[in-house]
């Protein structure tokens, strides 16, 4: 068995405004965050009307992200949806 630790955000700036932008959207339904900060927390809801208007299609939007912040979407969807507002 693997030594798991805590999931505890505070240690990535990622997964810090990921989790900002997803209960922002949850609460109020819009943001002002970037394209792809907007596009993982979209991913990390399973909401696709949250993503950006030039972004229809879904691969489109996935493929947009790096590896870093597919990771996130990820780790925040297995560890962290409890950080999440409005969730």
């Amino acid at each position: 068995m693997k030594n798991q630790t805590a999931f505890n955000p505070s240690k990535s700036w990622e997964l810090q405004k990921i989790i900002k932008v997803a209960s922002d959207l949850n609460l109020t339904g819009s943001t002002a965050a970037s394209t792809g900060e907007r596009i993982a927390a979209a991913f990390v809801l399973n909401r696709m009307e949250y993503l950006p208007d030039t972004y229809s299609d879904v691969v489109e939007a996935w493929d947009r992200l790096d590896h870093h912040w597919k990771a996130c979407v990820r780790v925040i969807k297995r560890n962290g949806m409890h950080y999440i507002k409005g969730h």
